[in-house]
């Protein structure tokens, strides 16, 4: 078979509509990353994944729901990420340090795509940023495993796990501010979190418990 005819096949050669999908939020995140998301147009995403025009609008009607899209991938990927993280830990502290670790990893190698992203109102649909993104699931879920591995009423757990992930996200925008190193402000943040959780047990269980007085007669 000559090599015209290999071109020829190559070319004939039809990708799955959502593979298709995912090469256009690829290249789409790529030119906002690089770029910015002024510079992205139909034509540009076109040009680069070599089709035309008209096929990315049977994908996505308008730029600005492509990187909807795009958006929304972007957090269910590192969700499904920690959640994966979360499953395979041992103890507290090494679930902790796991999903830190990813959430870090993350914005380390995609940080410049979701902060040009999440600057834009009408993308990112009032998530301001990726700990948002089915934040009352993840929350519910650690506030259990610190309810029964701390003795710690469900209630207060849950709103010490909502105010503690505050903390991957601000050292997140750390380690994207300045370019410090990752380890570190990895170890940093799951250090925080750990310790702030032991606090809370021991201040819990000394200060805040209720007392359970004899009942004697007098």
């Amino acid at each position: 078979m000559s090599g015209n005819t290999l071109k020829k096949n190559a070319k004939r050669t039809r990708l799955h509509p959502e593979d298709r999908k995912q090469i256009i939020l690829d290249t789409a995140a790529r030119i906002v990353s690089d770029e910015g998301v002024s510079v992205l147009t139909m034509d540009r995403i076109g040009k680069e994944v070599g089709v035309s025009k008209s096929l990315i609008y049977a994908y996505f009607p308008n730029v600005t729901q492509l990187l909807q899209n795009l958006f929304a991938r972007e957090l269910r990927t590192l969700r499904a990420l920690q959640a994966e993280a979360a499953d395979e830990a041992q103890t507290f502290e090494g679930l902790v340090r796991r999903v830190t670790g990813v959430y870090m990893r993350y914005i380390e190698d995609r940080g410049m795509l979701l902060h040009r992203l999440q600057s834009e109102p009408s993308i990112t649909g009032g998530i301001s940023g990726p700990t948002y993104y089915s934040r009352s699931n993840a929350v519910n879920y650690l506030a259990e495993i610190i309810h029964e591995n701390f003795d710690i009423p469900l209630e207060i757990a849950k709103a010490a796990t909502d105010i503690s992930f505050g903390l991957p996200e601000a050292g997140g925008n750390y380690l994207h501010r300045t370019k410090a190193d990752r380890q570190q402000i990895e170890d940093l943040t799951a250090t925080m979190i750990i310790g702030s959780m032991k606090e809370l047990s021991a201040n819990y269980n000394t200060r805040l418990r209720p007392l359970n007085k004899l009942k004697t007669d007098r």
